[in-house]
């Protein structure tokens, strides 16, 4: 069976992490680094996946930190497509902790980071438009 090609391309992903006492500072909560990488990574699987490209990370955008995320605690990584430029995507990144013994959810960090699609000689190249949202969705 072959595989058919996706007419609309995926706008969002998700990961899942545990915060390990590695993962942060004296306060026992993640490090912002850590929490930027995740969100930096989440940004680029994103935007590659929609794109099928090589994406690089442009610039990040206001992250603001809201609640702290403490060891233990279940994060997850949610990346989305919001905005489509000719070679750049705003992709919107949250972080939510989530407490694996009562299952409280907390959104924590949220941030935008840009994305530019490269060809093969690293160049930026268009991507595809995003799609327009449908009633109900």
């Amino acid at each position: 069976m072959t595989a058919q090609p996706e007419t609309v391309p995926p706008t969002e992903v998700r990961m899942a992490e545990i915060v390990f006492p590695n993962h942060t500072n004296h306060m026992g909560t993640l490090f912002g680094g850590q929490a930027l990488a995740w969100m930096d990574k989440a940004a680029f699987l994103a935007a590659a996946r929609y794109s099928r490209r090589t994406v690089v990370t442009a610039r990040s955008d206001q992250v603001d930190f809201k609640l702290p995320i403490r060891i233990g605690q279940m994060v997850e990584t949610i990346g989305r497509i919001v905005e489509v430029g000719r070679s750049s995507m705003k992709v919107q990144v949250e972080l939510i902790a989530e407490d694996l013994h009562n299952g409280e959810r907390k959104l924590c960090t949220r941030g935008h980071f840009v994305m530019i699609a490269l060809d093969e000689e690293g160049h930026p190249t268009a991507v595809p438009a995003l799609p327009e949202a449908t009633p109900g969705t």
